[in-house]
């Protein structure tokens, strides 16, 4: 029996991914694209890496070097492209492209408990509760209608293969809906999903379970319609379906169609914590980055296929030390030049591809840590001043936003909210003007994605 959400049909919802080889349910969604909502998108994508756990503000951006040993980096600083502009010791590769970021020192929610706080990031503080690409996916659609792909997605370390399976991700803390339909939770190609479950490409079962099934299974229908004849066969729409299909879909998530020299530039492979952390410290293993080079070449690509919304994350931030805990040594000396690596091999393409003013990276996590050191080495939760920074997305670059305090505790300009967050983001979805135009979007849909300022120094 079908379930009835935000006024139509699960099915209708999930047409788009319920296609099947005999069915020209994709099709004739193609057929019919042109809608109007059409015209309030960008064509633009937005990728948050979600450092899960809370990344310290003090050893990524914002080192205060000259605030006393207890409260500054632990890492040192390093001096950037941008005249007196300092990030963390670790960051030796962002700090030459930090012409191409725009770092945020006033960001502030005030949540210091993880759940929580890590939901409404990730919500941008939106009444509904729900992701902000859940929302992006609720206007405009559950998939792109150009290339079939899902219009919002999670990348994790798990995702990329069953040899990151027993890394650290918190799924539900960066996928939530809200009190929109479960339909708009993000594709996860590491645990199915939605729209991975009602693709029903006539194979056993009703679930695709990992990357690897995907792939297999998009491939095997391919050749089947090859051989058949079905797609030479068929009109344009058909064909058009058929390809989004066993083609685009499936090449997205293929690292191997990759150049190896590109796949080697994003490679965190060899941030492993050491040894002698993993013996002494049993909770590191889980916090390897080795993956997150990965991920965020998968991000870059699914963009590319036309995905709005893509989530990646990276776990091991909530270093307060002590016990099986990290310390602040510990989780740093893999985790930031993980970062350091994987971010700038990500800016780098994007503007080889010409794609700085079409894809929008914004790094951030739950909350910031406390400006004082702990007696187990590490930092306490901290939601009076948060880690964010953005990459791209036409807006303005090369410049640091608000100013923190003397101890990088709180802003000591006008704090960026949550909402400025969404609708900095929002608007690099949309054109919100030509979305107030639009019909058929919940009234309370539309005022959150248009009723919030942007940061007024990035747009």
């Amino acid at each position: 029996m079908l379930s009835v959400v935000d006024g139509c049909s699960r099915r209708e919802l999930l047409r788009i991914g319920a296609a099947t080889v005999g069915g020209l349910t994709l099709p004739g969604l193609l057929a019919a694209q042109g809608t109007s909502i059409g015209k309030s998108l960008r064509n633009s994508s937005v990728v948050v890496l979600n450092l899960q756990g809370g990344p310290t503000q003090f050893e990524t951006f914002d080192p205060k070097p000259d605030a006393p040993h207890e409260i500054r980096s632990i890492t040192g600083d390093t001096p950037t492209s941008l005249p007196g502009v300092a990030f963390g010791g670790t960051f030796p590769r962002l700090a030459k492209l930090a012409d191409r970021m725009a770092i945020v020192r006033s960001y502030r929610h005030g949540i210091s408990s993880h759940g929580p706080a890590a939901m409404h990031v990730m919500a941008g503080g939106n009444p509904t509760g729900a992701m902000m690409g859940a929302l992006f996916a609720r206007v405009a659609g559950l998939t792109d209608p150009a290339t079939g792909m899902p219009n919002n997605a999670l990348v994790t370390a798990p995702g990329l293969g069953p040899q990151y399976k027993d890394l650290y991700v918190s799924v539900d803390r960066v996928s939530q809906t809200g009190t929109l339909a479960p339909a708009y939770r993000p594709f996860d190609p590491s645990a199915g999903g939605e729209i991975i479950d009602n693709m029903q490409l006539h194979v056993r079962g009703n679930r695709l379970d990992d990357r690897k099934s995907l792939l297999g299974r998009l491939d095997q229908l391919r050749r089947t319609l090859d051989d058949t004849g079905q797609i030479a066969s068929a009109g344009h729409f058909q064909q058009q379906a058929f390809d989004v299909l066993a083609r685009g879909v499936a090449d997205a998530f293929d690292l191997s169609k990759e150049d190896p020299r590109l796949v080697e530039r994003y490679d965190t492979g060899c941030f492993e914590p050491t040894a002698a952390i993993k013996k002494r410290n049993t909770y590191a293993k889980q916090f390897s980055p080795v993956a997150l080079g990965k991920q965020m070449l998968l991000a870059r690509r699914l963009c590319q296929a036309g995905c709005g919304f893509v989530t990646v994350t990276c776990g091991g931030w909530d270093m307060h030390g002590g016990g099986k805990e990290f310390t602040m040594a510990d989780g740093l000396a893999s985790l930031t030049p993980a970062v350091d690596k994987a971010v700038s091999a990500f800016i780098q393409d994007i503007q080889r591809r010409g794609l700085s003013e079409k894809i929008l990276l914004v790094i951030t996590g739950e909350f910031g840590r406390t400006p004082k050191i702990n007696k187990n080495g590490g930092r306490d939760h901290w939601g009076n001043l948060c880690t964010l920074a953005f990459v791209g997305g036409g807006l303005k670059m090369g410049q640091v936003v608000g100013r923190s305090d003397r101890t990088a505790s709180e802003p000591d300009s006008d704090p960026v909210s949550s909402s400025n967050v969404l609708a900095t983001i929002m608007n690099t979805l949309f054109d919100v003007g030509e979305l107030r135009l639009q019909t058929g979007i919940p009234k309370d849909i539309e005022r959150i994605i248009t009723g919030n300022a942007p940061i007024r120094e990035l747009v």
